[in-house]
Order: C-alpha cells, then structure tokens, then sequence
C-alpha cells in the first residue's frame, strides 16, 4: 500500500508539490470543480487566483483509515477493475458503451456490471438526461430510457485505490 495521505472527496493532491503531512497546505479550487491541495510553499500559487484559495488542515482532510477491502476482493479480475476504473475515469455509463470503450464482449460487460452492483461496487442511475462527454457528440443531452446506466460507489472507489495501490 502507498504511504502517500488519503483524501477525502473532492480533495486531490496537487502533482506539481505533492504534499504530505505535516507540511502546511492551502487548497485551490480548480476549474474542473476540484479541490487541490498544495504546499504552502508551491511556486504555483503565486499564479493562482486568490479567490479561489482556501486554507486548510491535514485533519479535516484526510481520508479515515480503513482496514481495506473485505472478502470479496478476492472475486474481482482484471476485467473487474477496467470496468470500475471506466466509471472512476468517465462516470456515469452504461454496459454497450463500456464493452465499446474497453474492447470487451457486451455480454462479458452486461454480467460484469451486475456483479459489481451486487457486491456494491457501482450503483444504478435512474433514467437521467446525461451530457455525451467530449468527443462522442459535443455539447448534446441525451436520454436512454431502454439502458440502465451505472456509476462508481464509495466501496467501488476504495476497492480500485486499493487495487492500484494508492489513492485515484
């Protein structure tokens, strides 16, 4: 397992500075809606824009310790794990989009989403209108009533940082 600090959600540790307790750390508020935290000291900052900065602490930060993933993360393959880092990666989907996206059997992908709604790992989305991401089709909103559409859980979040050894 990596020594790097686990955070909590929507915090990311900047790649410019890495920081690590007990450095002190300011966050930023990016413009893809996350929060990266950098050192103190990060020559970057001195770019950023100053309403985006917000002080913070290590303890309010960081991620609860866990035992790590239960039983059932022995169940998973590496099939599994490209499913669950689909959604981490891309979000919101569905099982023919994924069997495109990943080069997999649709049928493979369709029993594998049911395996990992039931061990938790991804949750159903109710029909939502859903953006197309960048390159399918731009800036159009589309609904599929006729697929069931997933997404990545909290446990589904954990079991794949712990399978790529270290927060995503």
């Amino acid at each position: 397992m990596s020594d790097q600090p686990r955070l909590k959600e929507p915090y990311v540790r900047a790649r410019c500075c890495r920081p690590s307790p007990p450095d002190a750390i300011v966050g930023y508020y990016s413009h893809d809606n996350v929060l990266k935290v950098h050192d103190a000291a990060c020559a970057n900052l001195a770019k950023a824009e100053r309403q985006r900065l917000v002080t913070l602490v290590w303890d309010d930060i960081l991620a609860p310790d866990d035992d790590g993933p239960g039983e059932d993360f022995a169940d998973l393959d590496a099939t599994d794990f490209a499913i669950l880092a689909h959604h981490r990666d891309l979000g919101i989907d569905y099982s023919l989009k994924v069997a495109a996206k990943l080069n997999i059997d649709k049928q493979l992908a369709f029993d594998r989403h049911r395996k990992l709604r039931d061990m938790g790992l991804l949750q159903r989305v109710e029909p939502v209108m859903v953006q197309y991401r960048k390159g399918v089709v731009d800036n159009k909103w589309i609904k599929h009533r006729n697929h069931t559409y997933y997404e990545l859980t909290d446990k589904g979040l954990a079991y794949l940082s712990h399978a790529t050894d270290g927060p995503c």
